[in-house]
């Protein structure tokens, strides 16, 4: 089945493919990835956080807001030396990207600065790039263009009409003028969201239906299981089922065939056969690593033990020409 990229998805449309039966949903979505992608293979990433905590920002599922006594200490930005330290570690266990999270609501013009000379000492080792600052000018995104960033991770989060219940501290329309300022610059985007914030099945197939409209398809496409950490205000949420988990892979699978999908926070909560049916459902990328920014994750052995049980490899990364990269060679982080 070879899919079209479409760009006008109506709501009516996805909130079908969510109430199709659960084997017509996955039997739909694994024909429509394998027409597009090696079936077998996961991109492998991992995710550290580079500036955490004292973000002004008051998402509600976020441990790393200031305004929330979640136990997350602020701290600076860290070195170049300790970033590279930490990503050549990342690439010896078989990451092929190194994304580096920053909580900032949007970073001044030196943050990016030094952020865009730790970018180019992490290229250099080889590994793909990406980053997740917060709110972008487009002098700043080119800025990182520059300096070698392949991809920049800025989430729709949820739809459109329940966003205002989450985050009151920017609009919807500041992300997608992030997301603009990225595309302009030449950078690929990742985006996704986050499913189990108490939103109803309409409202994951609009965030699903926003994301499969915009002006290209991300490349990238984290879908995040919300991460209850004691502090945040969805703290005691009612957990999302597994199986509607796995039908929002399945229908980003779809709405977007050519997009790495990725199983990203949440993981650490998931046993090894959701995390197969995820994989089955469409699902070709993971966070690799012991954290995500600030909450657990699945260790590197699991991880590898479970891709042996699977059948799975790591994905070998295409680089743009004149870039310096080593093949993984056998297997050896969410919110991005």
């Amino acid at each position: 089945m070879t899919a079209a990229l479409r760009h006008d998805w109506t709501l009516d449309e996805v909130e079908r493919l969510f109430a199709l039966p659960f084997n017509d949903l996955l039997f739909q979505a694994q024909s429509v990835h394998r027409a597009h992608h090696d079936p077998n293979a996961v991109q492998v990433s991992t995710l550290l956080s580079i500036k955490t905590g004292g973000c002004p920002e008051d998402c509600a599922y976020c441990p790393q807001a200031a305004r929330y006594a979640t136990g997350v200490k602020a701290e600076k930005l860290m070195s170049v030396e300790a970033v590279l330290a930490r990503a050549q570690a990342a690439k010896d266990a078989g990451a092929s990207r190194f994304c580096m999270g920053a909580a900032w609501r949007s970073p001044k013009d030196r943050d990016v600065a030094k952020v865009a000379e730790i970018v180019s000492a992490v290229k250099g080792l080889g590994l793909q790039t990406c980053a997740t600052l917060g709110m972008l000018s487009q002098p700043q995104a080119d800025t990182l263009k520059a300096a070698g960033l392949d991809f920049y991770n800025h989430n729709l989060d949820t739809s459109p009409d329940f966003y205002g219940e989450i985050i009151h501290t920017r609009e919807y329309q500041d992300r997608l003028d992030t997301l603009d300022h990225v595309r302009q610059a030449g950078l690929r985007t990742c985006c996704g969201g986050i499913v189990g914030m108490g939103e109803s099945r309409t409202q994951r197939a609009g965030l699903l239906r926003t994301l499969a409209n915009l002006p290209e398809h991300p490349e990238s496409v984290p879908i995040n299981r919300l991460v209850q950490v004691a502090g945040t205000p969805l703290h005691g949420t009612d957990a999302l089922d597994p199986f509607e988990f796995v039908r929002s892979i399945a229908v980003a699978r779809i709405l977007m065939p050519a997009s790495v999908v990725r199983l990203s926070a949440g993981r650490e909560t998931m046993d090894d056969a959701l995390q197969a049916l995820c994989f089955a459902a469409g699902a070709n990328s993971i966070f690799y690593g012991e954290k995500l920014l600030t909450t657990g994750n699945p260790d590197v052995e699991h991880d590898r033990r479970l891709f042996e049980r699977l059948g799975l490899k790591p994905l070998e990364v295409e680089v743009e020409p004149g870039t310096v990269h080593a093949d993984i060679v056998e297997p050896a982080d969410a919110v991005a």
